[in-house]
């Protein structure tokens, strides 16, 4: 939920879509924050399209109501709602320069001709095409074409913004420096950003908020470190970056904190966001880069294992750690001056494990 404070640019109340007897959407209820950038995230077929298709308009919903900073929009046609769209594909019109793009919408809105003059200046200058006003699409890079499908989608000052994968296109580099554009737009603008995708990293480094989304519903709302480091569910965990799942039982309960065991008979503390009752199965999830590996034994306690495989990844190696003849561990370690582990496929390691690094779920 949104702090009783904020203005309410997207409000969803028990939103349903259904296409025959498939259910697209189930139920869905949330809020976004006026000038929020908001983050709709989930694997292909969850949902996630649909739902920002049917805020702007091009689906009906079967049931529930979608409001935009507090009017029921059932009724209106997309022309009519306070909205624009940045496609994945951007639809650019092929015959029409940068300038042309930019300023049709405008036209068609019945600006005149000094006020479209003027918001183009101002677009082109805010994405940075001023060298590039008199091309066409085609001469256009990636990048650039992207750019240009912003302008034109923000020029007309929509309330809010809604974005289907812009980025899918584009190279990983490109993907990387778009990442932060984006997110100094919507800080410039102030205009309420909702974003599609189903890449965790943009999802994390862009957004004040995000939803993960999952078959037609919302499995977990929150910052991204919320979503990162206190999954709601197993689902949520193993979508958001890396982690190891491992089954274990809740032998101990003391607030938030679990005493489990694992199938090996170790033990290990962990933290849940639930009601748990000792005896309880249930699932840790642990992040490779919240481990230590360490090719001495400790005085604490530790887990101990012996080097199964390793994988260079530039900043970090990933050890793959065999605790026992099914229990395996990914363990990330930087890569630093000074830092560098050397070990030996089959030698014996040891874990240590950060304090409230592992998450007990339920689900």
């Amino acid at each position: 939920m949104i702090a009783s404070d904020q203005i309410s640019a997207v409000t969803l109340r028990d939103v349903r879509k259904t296409f025959g007897d498939f259910t697209a959407l189930d139920d869905v209820s949330f809020d976004i924050a006026d000038n929020e950038f908001f983050t709709l995230l989930g694997p292909s077929g969850c949902g996630k399209t649909t739902l920002l298709r049917m805020i702007a308009g091009f689906e009906s919903t079967s049931s529930g109501t979608i409001h935009l900073y507090g009017d029921e929009i059932a009724e209106l046609p997309p022309n009519k709602r306070p909205v624009n769209t940045v496609f994945q594909n951007y639809a650019l019109f092929p015959h029409m320069t940068v300038t042309q793009n930019i300023a049709f919408g405008l036209q068609m809105l019945g600006w005149s001709r000094s006020e479209v003059d003027a918001r183009v200046r101002e677009m082109i200058s805010m994405v940075k095409l001023d060298a590039f006003v008199a091309r066409k699409p085609s001469q256009l890079s990636g990048g650039q074409q992207q750019r240009v499908a912003l302008a034109r989608a923000m020029a007309p000052r929509p309330k809010v913004l809604l974005l289907d994968e812009p980025l899918s296109a584009l190279d990983l580099k490109l993907r990387q420096d778009m990442r932060s554009e984006l997110k100094r737009l919507q800080r410039e603008t102030g205009i309420t950003f909702v974003f599609v995708t189903h890449d965790q990293e943009e999802a994390l480094s862009m957004s004040d908020r995000v939803a993960v989304m999952s078959a037609g519903t919302v499995q977990q709302i929150g910052s991204p470190a919320e979503v990162y480091n206190k999954p709601e569910n197993r689902f949520v965990a193993d979508f958001i970056g890396e982690t190891n799942l491992l089954e274990a039982r809740a032998d101990k309960v003391q607030g938030d904190t679990v005493t489990c065991t694992l199938p090996d008979e170790g033990i290990l503390l962990a933290k849940t966001n639930h009601a748990v009752v000792p005896g309880q199965a249930g699932t840790l999830s642990l992040r490779p880069e919240r481990m230590t590996l360490l090719s001495e034994k400790p005085q604490d306690d530790c887990l101990k294992g012996h080097l199964k495989d390793m994988t260079f990844l530039g900043t970090d190696t990933q050890f793959e750690i065999q605790l026992d003849n099914t229990l395996t561990l990914n363990v990330r370690h930087q890569n630093s001056d000074g830092n560098e582990l050397q070990i030996q496929s089959g030698q014996p390691v040891y874990i240590r494990i950060a304090p409230n690094a592992a998450r007990f779920l339920v689900s």
